[in-house]
């Protein structure tokens, strides 16, 4: 079985001016929806071996908010800031493992998500997709539709 969830950062904080765009933080809603869609995640029994971030303080708080629930440390990955599709996937694929999950941004996140769900999806602040394959190992995932998509919103 191969799971890939896939989650956009949470909310973050735009009222620094002059913040650098990697060092900005998340705001009040962010702070309560990552833990919430976390908890989400766990109710499904979904529980990721790894849990990859990008280095963007917004994506690195949500990680660790997911981190703390299923017990899983964050791994850091400064590519997944800002990747693309394909450097999203790669990562995943890359770590090796069964159960992998990757916080990181839009329109990267969005473009994949909808292209392994074969459909036109947009990830909102805090989404997270979970993608199930019962067979088969990484090379499917990407060419052969999962067996299971689910999408959550906060």
């Amino acid at each position: 079985m191969i799971q890939l969830i896939l989650a956009r950062h949470a909310k973050s904080d735009w009222a620094a001016e002059g913040l650098d765009d990697h060092d900005r933080p998340l705001n009040d809603r962010g702070r309560r929806d990552a833990p919430a869609m976390a908890r989400s995640v766990l109710r499904r029994g979904v529980r990721p071996e790894v849990l990859l971030s990008s280095t963007a303080l917004r994506a690195k708080t949500t990680a660790e908010a997911f981190g703390e629930e299923f017990e899983v440390d964050v791994t850091e990955r400064a590519e997944l800031y800002l990747a693309g599709a394909d450097a999203l996937l790669d990562a995943a694929r890359s770590s090796a493992a069964r159960e992998v999950m990757v916080v990181a941004h839009d329109p990267g996140m969005s473009a994949l998500v909808s292209r392994l769900a074969e459909r036109d999806v947009r990830m909102v602040t805090s989404a997270v997709a979970i993608f199930t394959w019962h067979d088969g190992d990484w090379t499917d995932v990407g060419s052969t539709p999962p067996d299971e998509f689910e999408l959550l919103t906060p």
